[in-house]
């Protein structure tokens, strides 16, 4: 039920008002003047306000005024017998949903109080899908493995020191690298993430450091790189081992200068810019066969963290199973699935050569494929087995 805050000094108004929107299925609260409504709308939640705007003590326009200091997401429609143009437009100019005249038309007055429930509904839906967007997973494990590594990431997170972050696929480098960005002095800044591995070699620079408007054949517009776009943030250069050598040095001197160029440009342009790099090669063995620029590998191993591989940590696999298991339900609207010991010993035995990525991928199938508890045929009968 909708909750509705009816602030008027006339109380045959608010009467009226409140018997018409309770039959309407709404929720009432009424204030007889600015000062006891803007207490109330401090107090408690409201969907929307309804507001005289000629009041004693703290009139309709003071309020709105301190309503939306308070809480701007709120609709606020003002009503008023002795209003003009002028001050319906001033009342919209300071954030007013709507204004309306009285006595109030019925039909206008529900169809604007339901577009105000739309507009509220929207900005709970809107603020809950960034927070889902935006919020970080969890990294999942008390092996001493992971708690080394979270035990890092307090540490490192707050300096500006670049990151080499290396493991097998699959093992959550990325989320190391969110983590790091998150806990950072730079977690107000954009996170922008680059898959060198992705990218072709002709294509990588001008991936990472833009270009002009007709520097090659394709550039029919001027496009601002991804140092550019994190500047102020975070860069996090997934898969480095396969960026092409002319990139690497280029790489290097924006590293060393806090300057990059466009592609086809000549201007130099400082970019502030924290570099967290990944990798699932031997960067020194990438070195040694002339394919990785060894000052470089230093530049960016200012700190090094080692994900280890699911093998590595069966003993987390039991938590990541029901932490899976928890979310993978959640998104199929079902009840949370059980899994049996012996199920669960079975996972803990197989070959994860795909990691993390690969487990959750297994839940999932699991999920789908079993019933309420997932017993160890099941994990057998739907992991893919290997020679």
């Amino acid at each position: 039920m909708s909750n509705i805050l009816i602030i008027d000094d006339e109380r045959a108004i608010r009467k009226t008002l409140g018997e018409i929107l309770s039959y309407e299925g709404y929720k009432i609260e009424e204030a007889s003047d600015g000062e006891e409504g803007l207490k109330k709308f401090r107090e408690r939640t409201f969907d929307v306000v309804l507001c005289d705007i000629k009041m004693p003590k703290l009139d309709g326009l003071e309020f709105l005024d301190k309503a939306r200091e308070a809480n701007p997401d709120v609709p606020i429609i003002m009503i008023s017998g002795h209003g003009t143009i002028e001050t319906a437009v001033e009342a919209v100019k300071k954030g007013a949903f709507d204004y309306i005249s009285k006595p109030p038309d019925l039909n206008r007055l529900l169809i604007t109080l339901r577009n105000a429930m739309d507009k509220t509904s929207l900005v709970t839906e809107t603020r809950v899908l960034k927070r889902k967007v935006s919020k970080v997973q969890e990294m999942i494990g008390d092996s001493p493995a992971i708690q080394r590594i979270k035990d890092t990431i307090e540490k490192v997170a707050p300096t500006d020191a670049r990151v080499l972050i290396t493991g097998e696929n699959g093992v959550g480098k990325e989320l190391v690298a969110r983590w790091l960005h998150e806990k950072s002095n730079r977690s107000s800044g954009q996170l922008v993430e680059v898959n060198c591995a992705a990218i072709p070699g002709e294509l990588i620079e001008s991936e990472l450091f833009g270009h002009e408007k007709g520097s090659f054949t394709s550039a029919i517009k001027q496009r601002i790189g991804k140092f550019e776009q994190a500047s102020g943030g975070t860069l996090f250069l997934d898969e480095i081992g396969d960026m092409s050598l002319t990139a690497q040095a280029k790489v290097l001197r924006a590293l060393q200068e806090g300057k990059i160029t466009r592609v086809g440009g000549e201007k130099e342009i400082s970019v502030d810019v924290r570099v967290i790099a990944a990798t699932n090669k031997d960067l020194l063995k990438e070195v040694e066969e002339k394919n990785f620029r060894l000052d470089l590998y230093h530049r960016l191993s200012v700190i090094l963290i080692h994900v280890p591989s699911l093998n590595e940590r069966r003993d987390d696999i039991v938590l990541l199973v029901d932490k899976f298991l928890e979310n993978i339900c959640a998104e199929y609207g079902i009840a949370k699935k059980d899994i049996d010991k012996a199920a669960l010993e079975a996972l803990k035995q197989y070959n994860w050569t795909g990691n993390i990525r690969e487990l959750r991928n297994v839940v999932e199938r699991l999920v789908i494929l079993s019933g309420k508890v997932i017993q160890r045929e099941d994990v057998l009968n739907n992991i893919v087995q290997r020679s």
